[in-house]
């Protein structure tokens, strides 16, 4: 293996395409987040940087070289390889004991392994993002930085430490310190993550279920829980009444009668797209109401047109869902290209500060999922709770009363 960790062996061209494959999905990332504010670029540039001496010291010399020598494994002996299951037992139990939050991730930020305290921190549970990448926990402008700074370490580049910020926390800034390990018995590098912040946290910026009394079975009244219960029967409340008194109109009238409904506090954003003959129209968007500072109203406003203006048609995810396709419960997407981008090419995922989305069909119970009449998409921003699971299946019952009242605009 050579300093660059490219094998040599025939599996070497296997090891570079698996390096050049990740490049080029790293250089998506980092196009798709152009759209953030000038302010927050700096993290994204000394991203694209590292890039940049990755193909020029890497990448090109790797793809025209090819090496002949491989580094024979001796093998164990029955003994040494119970002292080293033994010492990594003892690694495990001192990583888990660990007071700082720390993460044992791959190149691509897949969580291997996460402390007690790094748990804390995030309000993730480790069996949760075991596999998962921790990239997808940050704002959508910090994906990019930390998964290219990560496999920069992971490629022995050394190690480096950058601010990145969780998206249900925008506000306070973690700083991540990332280094390279070698865990015996494996080819792949991996890459030890700290997280530090600027004070002690008080809460988790995400919320945990509630834990159960101790001496007992069952699990304290959850009055979050209740209350949030309530407000979905008021907003499929709201919905059915709003619907019931549009005496009439045509179907785009229905959709933003139900569209209003929805932004009052259920959604940041919603837009509505008509469907009619295999054909899609934009025919209502409603972004974020104002009152949030001047700056912010203007940003929302100059977006909301951008949206208006967008062809559904290079949305994917409304297409695939116009197809047939079912609902989509999205949380912290990954891909931030799929509601499109803008007329300069920015993601509208990125501009809009997504961090959960639904995609909904609107079609009959009686259609059983055939024809699409619309396709409604709800977007929450910033350090709001994401959708849930319980939401969804009032979106879904709530697209079937507006499909109703639809067709009988159209009978």
């Amino acid at each position: 293996m050579d300093a660059h960790g490219f094998e040599a062996d025939p599996g070497q061209g296997h090891a570079l395409d698996r390096e050049l494959a990740d490049f080029v999905r790293r250089v998506g990332e980092l196009r798709a987040a152009r759209g953030l504010p000038t302010t927050e670029l700096h993290t994204l540039l000394d991203a694209a940087l590292f890039e940049l001496e990755h193909v020029a010291d890497d990448l090109w010399p790797a793809w025209r070289r090819r090496l002949a020598a491989q580094w024979p494994q001796a093998p164990r002996t029955p003994a040494r390889a119970s002292a080293d299951r033994a010492e990594q037992q003892l690694f495990k139990a001192l990583f888990q004991r660990l007071p700082l939050p720390v993460a044992l991730i791959d190149a691509d930020t897949a969580v291997r392994r996460m402390n007690v305290a790094a748990t804390e921190l995030t309000g993730v549970r480790a069996g949760y993002a075991a596999g998962r990448p921790l990239a997808g926990l940050l704002r959508p402008g910090d994906r990019a930085a930390l998964r290219s700074q990560a496999a920069a370490v992971a490629r022995g580049e050394g190690g480096r430490s950058l601010r990145v910020h969780l998206q249900q926390a925008p506000t306070t800034p973690l700083l991540v310190t990332l280094t390279a390990l070698r865990p015996p018995n494996e080819q792949q590098p991996a890459v030890l993550l700290v997280l530090q912040t600027d004070g002690t946290r008080t809460a988790h910026p995400f919320p945990s279920p509630s834990a159960p009394v101790a001496g007992r079975g069952a699990a304290r009244p959850d009055l979050t829980e209740a209350t949030r219960h309530a407000e979905l029967i008021d907003v499929l409340d709201a919905m059915t009444t709003a619907l019931l008194l549009d005496g009439g109109g045509e179907p785009q009238q229905v959709l933003s009668t139900a569209a209003r409904v929805l932004s009052a506090g259920f959604a940041d954003w919603v837009v509505a797209d008509l469907s009619s003959g295999g054909v899609l129209r934009r025919v209502c968007v409603r972004g974020p109401e104002n009152g949030r500072g001047p700056e912010n109203d203007r940003a929302a406003d100059t977006l909301a047109k951008k949206v208006a203006a967008q062809d559904p048609a290079d949305c994917p995810l409304v297409v695939e869902t116009a197809r047939g396709g079912p609902a989509s419960l999205q949380v912290r997407p990954d891909d931030l290209e799929a509601f499109g981008r803008d007329e300069t090419g920015d993601s509208i995922l990125v501009q809009a500060d997504v961090t959960s989305l639904l995609c909904a069909p609107l079609h009959t119970p009686v259609a059983g999922g055939g024809r699409v009449d619309a396709v409604l998409t709800l977007f929450r921003t910033g350090p709001r709770l994401a959708f849930s699971l319980a939401e969804a299946r009032i979106v879904d019952v709530m697209g079937h009363h507006i499909a109703l009242a639809m067709r009988r605009r159209l009978s």
